[in-house]
C-alpha cells in the first residue's frame, strides 16, 4: 500500500537510517502489542515483543530459544520446511503428526498427544496452514492448550496468514487461551497481510524472559531491523486497514476459480481451502509421483507448482498451487495444466 511506502521514504529523507534498539523501536513494539490485543484479545506489553527481520527469522529465534539437543519437537506434516530444518540444525528430533485430508488437514489434539514423550519440548502450530490452506477450530485450540499444560510443553504458533480467512470463518489461535500465554510463542509477519514480502519484517510475542533471550541473539546477528522499515511497519499497523477486506475478497474469488478449475482436471481433486492463498490438490489418481508431475508441468505447460513432498511425507501425492497471482494468470495456468495432463498418455506416462 502507498502509505506504507511513503512512510519509509519520509523516514529516509529525514535521515532515520541509524541503529535502533535490538528488539525494535518502542512505538512499533507498542503498535504490535495493540494489534495483538485487537486481533486475539490478549494483552502483551511492548517489552514482550521483538521485531524480527522476517517471519522466517522469527521461526528460527523461537525454536533456538527453547529447544536443545536431544529434545523432541512435534511438527505437522506437511508443513513449512523451515520448522524441521531448524530443529535438525539444533540436533533435536522432529516428530511428525500427519495432517489428513479426510480431517480437513487439521492439527488434531488427539493425534498430537499420541506423539508426546518425556523428551517432547514443543509443538508447532500453523493456522491458516501452508501448504494446505486449512484452519484449526476452537476445540482444536483448546485441546492443544490442555496438552501444553498437562505435559509442560511450549506452543510455537505461526500465524502469518491470520488475516487471510474465508467464508465467514474466524481465526483461532492458541495465543488466545490465557492459561497458556506464558508458554506460547506467537510468530507473525507483515509480509502477507500488507503485501510486504520484500521488506523482511516480522515479530514475536512471548514472555519477557524469552524476549530478552531473543534480543541477545538478535543483537549478535543483525543488531536490529532497518530503522526506516520499522517506521513503515508502524504505518502499516496504525494506518488504514480497509484494503485488507478487499484483498481477502479478491483472494476468495481466485480461490474459487482455482479450486473449480483443478477439480475439472482428470486425476485431480482439491478441497476448498479456508485460509492462506494455496490450493493443495490431490493428484494420486494420475498415477504419477508428485515430484514427477511437478517436473512434467514445468517442462510441458511452463507452469510452476510445488510438489507436496517438499513439505514432508504427509504431502506426498499432492501439488501446491498458489493463487497469489492475477485471475488472468490463474485461468491461463489452469488451461495449460489441463492440456498437459490430457497429453500424459502420449508422453509415455
Amino acid at each position: 500500500p502507498e502509505h506504507i511506502k511513503e512512510a519509509a521514504i519520509k523516514a529516509l529523507k529525514e535521515g532515520y537510517t541509524h541503529y535502533t534498539p535490538s528488539p525494535g523501536i518502542p512505538e512499533l513494539r507498542e503498535a504490535i502489542a495493540d494489534s495483538i490485543k485487537e486481533e486475539f484479545g490478549v494483552e502483551y506489553t511492548p517489552e514482550e515483543v521483538i521485531v524480527t527481520p522476517s517471519g522466517k527469522t522469527a521461526i528460527f529465534y523461537a525454536i533456538v530459544s527453547v529447544v536443545e539437543e536431544g529434545d523432541e519437537v512435534i511438527i505437522p506434516t506437511p508443513s513449512f520446511p523451515a520448522y524441521e530444518s531448524v530443529v535438525r540444525f539444533l540436533n533435536a528430533k522432529p516428530v511428525f503428526v500427519e495432517l489428513k485430508e479426510e480431517e480437513d488437514f487439521r492439527l488434531k489434539p488427539e493425534h498430537v498427544e499420541s506423539k508426546i514423550t518425556s523428551k517432547t519440548k514443543a509443538v508447532i502450530v500453523n493456522s491458516p496452514h501452508n501448504p494446505c490452506g486449512s484452519i484449526i477450530t476452537r476445540s482444536d485450540v483448546e485441546g492443544l492448550a490442555d496438552l501444553a499444560l498437562k505435559h509442560d510443553l511450549i506452543l510455537i504458533t505461526d500465524d502469518v496468514y491470520h488475516k487471510l480467512i474465508y467464508d465467514g470463518f474466524k481465526h483461532e489461535s492458541v495465543v488466545s487461551i490465557p492459561d497458556v500465554k506464558d508458554r506460547t510463542i506467537l510468530i507473525n509477519s507483515l509480509s502477507k497481510t500488507y503485501a510486504m514480502t520484500g521488506w523482511r519484517v516480522g515479530y514475536i510475542a512471548a514472555n519477557k524472559e524469552l524476549i530478552n533471550h531473543m534480543t541477545v541473539l538478535q543483537n549478535n546477528v543483525i543488531s536490529c531491523v532497518p530503522s526506516f522499515i520499522q517506521k513503515a511497519s508502524i504505518a502499516a499497523l496504525r494506518g488504514p486497514q480497509d484494503f485488507i477486506k478487499k484483498m481477502v475478497e479478491e483472494y476468495r474469488r481466485r480461490r474459487d476459480a482455482i479450486v473449480d478449475g483443478l477439480n475439472r482436471i482428470k486425476g485431480f481433486s482439491c478441497r476448498k481451502p479456508l485460509g492462506a492463498f494455496y490450493a493443495f490438490a490431490n493428484i494420486k489418481r494420475t498415477g504419477l509421483k508428485d515430484t514427477e508431475l511437478v517436473e512434467y508441468l514445468l517442462k510441458e505447460a511452463k507452469v510452476a507448482t510445488l510438489h507436496g513432498s517438499a513439505f514432508g511425507y504427509g504431502g506426498e501425492g499432492y501439488l501446491r498451487f498458489s493463487y497469489a497471482t492475477s485471475m488472468e494468470n490463474i485461468k491461463e495456468g489452469l488451461e495449460r495444466v489441463k492440456e498437459a495432463v490430457e497429453k500424459l498418455p502420449e508422453r509415455g506416462f
